[in-house]
C-alpha cells in the first residue's frame, strides 16, 4: 500500500508525528494526516525561523526531505510561501488564515490576550471599558494584586468623569454631545481629589484629547491611580478604551508616565491592529 493510500484510509504513516499528539495516538476515521502535515510546515516558520531550508523545515517537522519539498512548494504555488534561492518564508496571504478566526470574536476576546501580556509586563490590573450613557462599564479585565475596595468584574459600572477610562472616552465624543453631558451629569465628590467643577472637567477632557491619554490620581478611590488609552475602529473612531491601574505607593504620576504609558499605548495599537480585522465593535454591546 502506498503512503498516499495510507493517508486516504487514515492510517498512520511514518513521516512525523503530529504536534500535541502522543506516538501511537488513535486517530479519528475522518482525521486528514496530509493536512496535518501540510499545516505542520507551516507551522515551522517564526520569529526564530522566518527562513528555513528545506532540510531545515524536515528536520523541524519530522517530515521526510521528499514531502517536505512537495508541501513547501504546493505552498509555494498557492501563494502562501516564497522562495529565493534555497531559502523558504511566509508570505503575508498567510494572514487569509487567522482572519476568519479573527472576524468570529468580540472585543472582549479580541482583547484580553493583549491585557494578559500587558498585565505580565507591568505586573499591574489591566481593563477595557465602553461608554454607556454617563458610566463606563467594564467588558474584560485582567487582574494582578487587588488595589481596590470595590470589587470589579466583567459589567462593573463607574461614573464616567472620575475615571481614566471614562475621560478618554469622553474625551472623543463631540461638543454637543458633551453639553448634553454637562447639562445632566452629577459631578459627585468621590474623593477628596474627584474633580466637580464642570468648567475644570471640560478643561481636562481637552487636554485628555490632546494629549491622546489620559491620568486619573485618586479620584475614583484614594490611593488609586490609573492611565488609559483609546481604542479605535478602522475608522478612527473610539469605541472602547484601555487602563491600567496601580496604587498609589507603587507609583507616582511621573513612575505612571514613565513605566505604563508607553506599554499601554502599544497594547491599544495592537487590540486596534486585530480590530481591523474583526466585525467586533460593529457587534458589542455595553452589558445593561
Amino acid at each position: 500500500m502506498t503512503e498516499a493510500e495510507r493517508g486516504r484510509r487514515g492510517e498512520g504513516v511514518s513521516e512525523g508525528v503530529s504536534e500535541g499528539v502522543r506516538p501511537g495516538t488513535v486517530r479519528d476515521a475522518d482525521f486528514v494526516r496530509s493536512l496535518d502535515r501540510g499545516l505542520s510546515v507551516i507551522r515551522a516558520f517564526g520569529a526564530e525561523n522566518p527562513e528555513l531550508t528545506l532540510s531545515g523545515v524536515a528536520k523541524i517537522t519530522g517530515l521526510t526531505r521528499a514531502a517536505a519539498r512537495r508541501f513547501l512548494h504546493t505552498l509555494v504555488d498557492l501563494g502562501y510561501v516564497r522562495c529565493e534561492g534555497n531559502k523558504f518564508s511566509l508570505r503575508p496571504k498567510i494572514l487569509e488564515l487567522g482572519y476568519a478566526y479573527l472576524s468570529s470574536l468580540s472585543l472582549p476576546e479580541v482583547a484580553m490576550p493583549h491585557l494578559e501580556q500587558l498585565v505580565e509586563k507591568v505586573r499591574e490590573s489591566s481593563s477595557v471599558c465602553v461608554l454607556d450613557g454617563d458610566e463606563v462599564v467594564y467588558i474584560a479585565r485582567v487582574p494582578t494584586k487587588r488595589i481596590m475596595t470595590v470589587s470589579i468584574s466583567i459589567g462593573t459600572r463607574f461614573p464616567a468623569y472620575a475615571t481614566s477610562l471614562g475621560r478618554v472616552l469622553l474625551a472623543a465624543r463631540c461638543d454637543e454631545w458633551l453639553n448634553g453631558y454637562f447639562a445632566s451629569v452629577k459631578l459627585r465628590m468621590l474623593t477628596p481629589h474627584t474633580i466637580t467643577d464642570p468648567a475644570a472637567l471640560r478643561a481636562e477632557l481637552q487636554r485628555v484629547h490632546a494629549q491622546g491619554w489620559a491620568l486619573v490620581d485618586q479620584e475614583l478611590e484614594e490611593g488609586l491611580r490609573s492611565v488609559a488609552a483609546p481604542i479605535r475602529d478602522r475608522d478612527g473612531r473610539v469605541i472602547a478604551a484601555v487602563n491600567v491601574s496601580t496604587h498609589a505607593s507603587r507609583a507616582s504620576r511621573s513612575d505612571i508616565v514613565d513605566r505604563l504609558l508607553t506599554p499601554l499605548l502599544r497594547t491599544a495599537r495592537l487590540i486596534e491592529n486585530d480590530l481591523s480585522n474583526s466585525g467586533a465593535p460593529r457587534r458589542h454591546r455595553a452589558a445593561p
